[in-house]
């Protein structure tokens, strides 16, 4: 490809990274399938939103219980490899969940431990992949890169995925999403089978575990613009994660009266909103007040959540669903670049690991409350409160550690001097 690509598609050029976005845009889509499949099987069972927060505690609780694990793994195996094995790891759980449920020996009990197997999983691929990047890629491309991984995201898992879910699932049973998702696993494996074998970081393997993860935590506790971001994440999922993925399907049902097309439009609205936040942050550089920005996006950009327990129209939830993506889309780009670029490599796949479970810790709690919570508040009063927390927190985590002197002493808005194409 020329090199005079436009800045969001200049990491195409090279030959691996074209594989690994092709398998991510699978897996993607894939757990796009998964995630609106178990919501409608939940309810096919005869569940509603507290079964709900059961099977979704399930899977949060077994990313929380393994990234840490998958961080070290990032460092000191060959990434290739634990890519490898977690998509294995999701097409065994994904095919299983499809017989059970295609067979009709489905339980309940039976989807949360398949949920908790896929989110051990998890807790393994976005280490690896996340340390991965800088290994393939000249560090003025890592932008970009994530700005790619950002539109994936919500075109594939947001959108196209669970637009497909919803078809399958009015149009059949949910059995037959959950089978479409092993069969998106099945092809995000096969892209990672010819890259290159990609290196760990230099000088991993020489220590135990135990002290990988202590030098990954010394690290953490000792930076502060890392310790402030975190402290607000755990915070903000606590607030946010549970009632999105486990209310947002009921307050659909119940105050506009759709069914899985309705939610699927508002996760699509979403997507779509991800999408262009995501392209809007890699076109252009990283802005010079970079973490006040990405945590004003993520507390005031949370705001419209509000609207989504207040109103009985879809096209409104979609619109609220819309801006929070956008919002949520910028950030992320940023986050991601922001650790590439001020993370130490060898620390790279543990730091990576502490975002997920210092950021993810609260997310079984969180879902686990969110049906009780919204069954005693009601949906209008819980949206409204999830909506404005974040504000509050964002400005906290901003003047409480001082972040607006740190992004001034460590710019990240210069160019950075490439390095050669693979």
């Amino acid at each position: 490809m020329p090199r005079t690509l436009p800045r969001p598609l200049r990491p195409f050029r090279h030959r691996d990274y074209r594989l690994l976005a092709t398998s991510m845009g699978f897996s993607l889509f894939a757990s796009g399938l998964w995630l609106v499949a178990i919501v409608y099987q939940v309810i096919a069972l005869g569940g509603g939103p507290s079964e709900l927060s059961l099977v979704a505690a399930a899977a949060g609780l077994g990313l929380v219980l393994s990234v840490l694990v998958g961080g070290v793994a990032a460092d000191r195996l060959p990434r290739q490899l634990v890519l490898i094995a977690v998509e294995t790891v999701r097409i065994v759980a994904a095919g299983t969940a499809a017989w059970l449920a295609l067979a009709g020996m489905m339980q309940l009990w039976h989807l949360a431990v398949i949920a908790f197997v896929v989110g051990a999983a998890e807790a393994f691929f976005f280490p690896a992949y996340s340390a991965v990047l800088p290994t393939m890629l000249p560090a003025d491309e890592l932008l970009a890169a994530n700005g790619v991984e950002g539109m994936l995201r919500p075109i594939t898992q947001q959108a196209l995925g669970p637009a497909l879910a919803g078809l399958l699932v009015g149009a059949f049973v949910p059995g037959t999403a959950l089978l479409g998702a092993a069969v998106g696993y099945v092809l995000a494996l096969l892209p990672l089978l010819p890259i290159r074998l990609l290196p760990t970081a230099p000088g991993d393997g020489t220590g135990s575990v135990l002290g990988d993860l202590r030098e990954g935590f010394a690290y953490f506790l000792r930076t502060g613009w890392l310790f402030a971001t975190l402290a607000f994440a755990i915070l903000l999922v606590l607030v946010i994660i549970g009632p999105i993925e486990v209310l947002v399907p009921f307050a659909v049902r119940d105050q506009t009266g759709a069914g899985p097309s309705g939610y699927a439009f508002v996760l699509a609205a979403y997507g779509i909103g991800g999408v262009l936040g995501s392209l809007v942050a890699s076109a252009g550089r990283l802005p010079r007040r970079y973490l006040t920005w990405m945590l004003l996006l993520w507390g005031a950009g949370s705001a419209p959540l509000a609207v989504i327990g207040l109103t009985d129209r879809l096209w409104v939830m979609g619109a609220a669903a819309f801006v929070v993506g956008v919002t949520g889309g910028v950030a992320q780009v940023i986050w991601g670049t922001l650790l590439q670029r001020r993370v130490p490599p060898h620390l790279l796949g543990r730091v990576s690991s502490l975002d997920f479970f210092v950021s993810l810790a609260l997310m079984p709690v969180s879902m686990a409350l969110a049906g009780p919570v919204g069954d005693a508040l009601g949906l209008p009063v819980t949206f409204v409160l999830v909506g404005a927390i974040p504000v509050f927190l964002a400005i906290a985590a901003i003047l409480g550690w001082r972040l607006y002197r740190d992004e001034i002493a460590h710019p990240l808005d210069t160019p950075v001097s490439a390095a050669p194409a693979s």
